[in-house]
């Protein structure tokens, strides 16, 4: 295979975990965990994607990673969600660990 193959590419490394959003606060900031998951409060509203876009933007600052590499993969619509950042998991899922105040499950 050559490297010019389009079936040859590097894919960066990833970590997932769940998100227990609270839209429309006084203050955006992370809270530690709710029932295993990340808890977060963004003074963004639940509508419109506002509060996802809000959650991104928290989760990069929070993790020290540009906003690009931080996707809401599942649960748009609900308090209840997956995030994916992109990135060297081994510093992330320490970093995720600090925050949880816990090791995830």
């Amino acid at each position: 295979m050559s490297e010019s193959d389009p079936s040859n590419r590097t894919v960066a490394a990833a970590i997932e975990f769940a998100v227990h959003v609270r839209p429309g606060g006084h203050r955006s900031a992370v809270e530690g965990s709710h029932d295993g998951a990340l808890a977060v409060r963004v003074t963004a509203p639940a509508t419109e994607g506002r509060a996802n876009h809000a959650v991104e933007r928290l989760v990069a600052d929070s993790f020290g990673v540009p906003c690009y590499d931080v996707k809401v993969v599942a649960g748009r619509t609900s308090k209840g969600k997956r995030v994916r950042i992109i990135g060297d998991t081994a510093v992330l899922t320490a970093r995720l660990t600090a925050l949880l105040g816990h090791d995830p499950v």
